[in-house]
């Protein structure tokens, strides 16, 4: 059996790191990957792929663009790939304009796919990830549920067929690659970071840094806080923006360059509180148990408001405050259950095995 992986951003390599160890292990499966270049930065993309132990086999470098070019763009070399290679199947990962590329392309050719974290929903349509995530099951043969609540959302829509409740293979990665950060990551000396208290800023949706005004109350309203050191590993997209703003307002935040993986996960693991607007980075935080302020409206992960772990407090500086006062973490700990059990790429395994 061939199947193809078709990834994009840092969050889908990981993911697919992580199956392909797994599927590696079954010599009767060709496991090819192809990346669109969505994330394509040393930062965003090399230092992963020498991390990971991965490299795909496949590299389109399509880059930045709007949304409908860089789609586009995606699905004219995932066809010409496709329509070469003819793999038995193709597997997409998340929400990304990757996931959506590579689900359309593949479709369209009559090829079954398969989607990793299916089923979840934001339930705001305004969400290019939402929409991404709603077409991509749509076309899907093969839906890997990561929790309970996105079988539910599936059914709720009328889909049954093809629903696999197999947990969150993100919970499978952080539970492999957190031991080997501990051995091999020095990022708290590269920082400096000598036992001290400090927060962990990321964000990057579209929503909320593309608008100067809506990352500057963010950022000033952090500021405004009794804090320890903030530290805010940066996205391109992110920097792009900041550049607008007064450095005045950016003197309470130490702005670095975008971490590999494994010194993210020590980073995250050491915060005394996290605050993102990253699906991943949510669930990462209540794995690891450590309080998490979502600088979104809503969630497509609502598991991760148990308990208060999580807390929505969008972008208004009244909720950052707020949550901010109330970060301290609860003392019921995080139900990793509503994860699945950390075996989830070999539950993807045996749907594969069963084709």
């Amino acid at each position: 059996m061939k199947i193809i992986s078709v990834v994009g951003a840092r969050p889908q390599f990981i993911k697919a790191a992580m199956l392909s160890m797994t599927l590696a292990k079954h010599p009767e499966i060709t496991h090819l990957h192809l990346d669109t270049g969505q994330h394509y930065s040393p930062e965003m993309a090399e230092l992963f792929f020498e991390e990971l132990d991965y490299r795909p086999d496949f590299d389109l470098k399509v880059g930045s663009g709007t949304h409908g070019c860089q789609t586009g763009k995606a699905m004219m070399g995932i066809e010409e790939i496709l329509l070469k290679e003819t793999p038995h199947l193709v597997i997409v990962y998340g929400d990304t304009n990757a996931t959506l590329a590579g689900a359309l392309s593949a479709v369209k050719l009559h090829i079954p796919v398969a989607h990793v974290e299916a089923g979840l929903r934001s339930f705001n349509r305004r969400m290019p990830e939402e929409i991404n995530r709603i077409v991509t099951d749509s076309v899907s043969d093969l839906l890997f549920c990561p929790t309970p609540t996105a079988v539910t959302n599936l059914k709720n829509e009328g889909r049954k067929e093809g629903v696999i409740h197999t947990g969150d293979i993100l919970l499978d990665t952080l539970q492999y690659f957190l031991p080997k950060a501990r051995e091999r990551s020095d990022v708290l000396n590269r920082l400096k970071i000598n036992n001290e208290s400090f927060w962990l800023l990321t964000m990057h949706r579209p929503h909320n840094v593309d608008e100067v005004g809506k990352l500057k109350r963010v950022l000033t309203a952090l500021g405004s806080q009794d804090h320890p050191r903030i530290i805010f590993p940066c996205h391109p997209r992110t920097t792009a923006t900041i550049k607008n703003i007064p450095d005045k307002a950016l003197d309470h935040i130490e702005i670095i360059l975008p971490v590999s993986y494994l010194d993210f996960l020590i980073l995250e693991n050491n915060a005394e509180l996290i605050l993102t607007d990253s699906g991943g980075v949510q669930r990462e935080a209540y794995f690891l148990a450590r309080p998490c302020l979502t600088l979104r409206e809503e969630t497509e992960w609502p598991e991760t408001l148990e308990n208060g772990w999580n807390r929505l407090v969008g972008t208004d500086p009244e909720q950052i405050t707020e949550g901010v006062r109330q970060k301290k973490s609860p003392m019921i700990e995080p139900d990793l259950t509503l994860f699945g059990d950390g075996y989830a790429q070999e539950k993807i395994l045996q749907a594969l095995l069963s084709l």
